[in-house]
């Protein structure tokens, strides 16, 4: 390495460590993938994931340590408390 090449950061320890990949698709394919995402209000990316996920599980292949997938944007409201008499 020399001076001018940045170092890499060690990666993250622990459970929230996702893997990254690089995915190459037809540009058609990619266009109705990002629609239906849209249609459910995902992401690409999310999408991609909870296809591979149930395609895994309908063929008995999904891990059981694999964690669930995580919940993003604004978490759930609390219910409301009953107001004393």
């Amino acid at each position: 390495m020399t001076d001018q090449t940045p170092r890499r950061r060690a990666p993250q320890s622990g459970p929230q460590q996702r893997k990254q990949m690089l995915l190459r698709l037809d540009p058609a394919v990619h266009d109705a993938l990002a629609r239906w995402a849209s249609d459910e209000l995902r992401s690409a990316n999310a999408q991609i994931e909870f296809l591979l996920r149930r395609a895994l599980a309908e063929a008995g292949r999904l891990p059981g340590g694999a964690a669930p997938i995580p919940r993003r944007g604004r978490p759930p409201k609390a219910p409301e408390a009953p107001e004393p008499e």
